[in-house]
């Protein structure tokens, strides 16, 4: 995809997804994409590999938690954890649209913080710090909202991360169908909504589960 073609079809979809972008930030998501490409190349950070894919499946399938970022922090600068970040998504796609968040990117793969880092320092991320680690090893200051994308089980999830947040914050579970066994899983003090979501191009189910609890 020519990169003129891929900021027109990303402004198209951040637009259908109700993300204002300016060309600023635009530029910096195709940016994103062309290094994430180049880089899993050789290292193999992804197995999504067509650019059309890198597109509904990466870029626009993490902007359609932005609405849910957005009202969950009312523009403030919060502290984000991004659990499992791989390839930096949803992370990097966050920082870049989101620049008032303050992100953490944790991996327990070196390649994948290797990337990650690189990715910070060639897009000018400032609102960015990398951590390598297990996340249930991790002690850091805790986090307003913690995030992960197809990370594991809801409750794997939250019983890894409990120590790090914030009393009164909440998780974001980024899920592909609505994983009905994991929510009745959950014990019984967490509470969680279901926010089904829309991702232009994708075809595909795609959900974002809101958990809070003790």
């Amino acid at each position: 995809m020519p990169p003129e073609s891929l900021l027109a079809a990303l402004a198209d979809g951040a637009g259908a997804l109700g993300v204002a972008l300016d060309q600023g930030q635009l530029r910096q998501l195709a940016d994103y994409a062309l290094l994430l490409g180049r880089w899993n190349a050789v290292h193999n950070l992804t197995a999504i590999r067509s650019e059309g894919e890198m597109l509904t499946h990466h870029l626009l399938d993490s902007l359609a938690v932005v609405p849910h970022l957005q009202r969950l922090t009312a523009g403030t600068p919060a502290r984000v954890l991004d659990v499992g970040s791989g390839g930096g998504l949803p992370g990097i796609v966050l920082a870049i649209t989101l620049p008032s968040l303050q992100l953490t990117l944790v991996d327990a793969v070196q390649k994948k913080c290797a990337f990650l880092t690189q990715a910070r320092l060639e897009l000018g991320l400032g609102n960015v710090g990398v951590v390598h680690g297990r996340v249930e090893a991790l002690r850091l200051p805790p986090f307003d909202l913690i995030v992960a994308r197809a990370l594991a089980a809801l409750a794997q999830f939250t019983g890894w991360t409990r120590h790090l947040l914030q009393p009164g914050g909440c998780w974001l579970a980024m899920k592909g169908r609505l994983p009905q066994d994991e929510l009745a899983a959950l014990q019984p003090q967490f509470a969680a909504i279901v926010h089904p979501l829309q991702v232009p191009g994708l075809g595909e189910a795609r959900h974002l589960i809101e958990i809070r609890g003790a």
